[in-house]
């Protein structure tokens, strides 16, 4: 017979009719669902049933809408050739407007009036699904912890494309859509400000980063570990000693004694995906309006070593006042 021991789901559960979940009387959904075999093999094999509400269908038409505008420009950008769009689709892009342009909302639409527009509907899509999820949460008698780390990564997306872009006093400021695109814009980033790799706010957020995908293959593995005694049913087994939670705090007591519960790792492990974003939402923030060049912020406050002068400094001509 299958077990629970393997990384696999070797064992699917299948209720006669699709479980729908608390408060189905209550809360009006989708009365269609199904199960997947293959989602089965990593997890539950249920699909649905889905509730969108109103504010899930506005959140879905704004995402759509800015999808469109950012695909039909890049379609644009290559005279309207499907087969040099999919060929040139990585490195196509929907560019902000130029820095000439400032913070104004109504820039030529071929000179970053697109972007704006796509942006607007982007961040509308994105708000309204924040305002859907903690809805949802307070409807089913939750806490809005979901919500709360969802703001979290928000924030750093307002940072990148509104906040920041409104304080340096333009939009060029801003992230450009697309796949390679957007990577360049990192790295020319990152160079034009000193190297943000000494930017103790990007510092904080790469230990984030780090630390939570630790942390979740940690927890992850602990109750996949302990799935054979029922582990993936938290709460019962909390109150219930001698089973999977006390097996698994022991399991971390034992090998670095890290006293941890099943609701203590939630914990930590939300903390630092939230840091993840809002550490490096403010290090983005504090780029180019606080500090010009992240090396030079940290050769003066001791954290960069100051590369020693090999050459002696070129005198530009026109500053010496030789040529006229």
């Amino acid at each position: 017979m299958a077990t629970y021991q393997n990384i696999f789901t070797q064992v699917q559960l299948r209720p006669a009719e699709l479980d729908m979940g608390p408060a189905a009387d209550r809360i009006e959904r989708s009365k269609k669902g199904g199960f997947s075999y293959w989602l089965g093999v990593m997890g539950n094999a249920q699909i649905g049933p889905v509730y969108l509400g109103y504010l899930g269908i506005l959140s879905l038409m704004s995402g759509f809408t800015a999808f469109e505008i950012i695909g039909l420009n890049m379609l644009a950008s290559v005279n309207w050739s499907p087969i040099q769009f999919i060929r040139q689709l990585p490195w196509l892009a929907l560019e902000p407007p130029r820095p000439e342009y400032g913070i104004s909302i109504m820039p030529p639409l071929n000179q970053g009036g697109w972007w704006l527009m796509a942006g607007f509907f982007l961040t509308t899509s994105v708000i309204l699904w924040w305002a859907r999820m903690y809805r949802r949460a307070r409807a089913l008698g939750m806490g809005t912890h979901v919500a709360w780390a969802f703001a979290s990564a928000i924030w750093l997306y307002l940072v990148l494309g509104f906040i920041r872009p409104l304080l340096m006093g333009h939009f060029s400021e801003g992230v450009p859509f697309g796949i390679f695109p957007h990577l360049d814009w990192t790295a020319s980033f990152s160079l034009r400000y000193g190297n943000l790799f000494y930017n103790p706010f990007h510092m904080l957020s790469i230990a984030f980063l780090y630390g939570s995908a630790l942390l979740f293959a940690m927890h992850g593995g602990t109750i996949l570990a302990v799935s054979r005694y029922g582990g993936e049913r938290e709460l019962e087994h909390i109150l219930d000693r001698g089973t999977a939670a006390e097996r698994a705090a022991l399991f971390w007591r034992w090998t670095m004694g890290f006293n941890a519960t099943f609701e203590s790792i939630h914990r930590w492990a939300w903390w630092f995906a939230v840091l993840t974003t809002f550490t490096g939402g403010i290090g983005i923030l504090l780029t180019g309006t606080v500090v010009d060049n992240w090396y030079l912020w940290g050769v003066q406050h001791g954290i960069a070593p100051a590369y020693p002068h090999l050459w002696p400094p070129v005198i530009d001509p026109a500053a010496s006042g030789a040529v006229k």
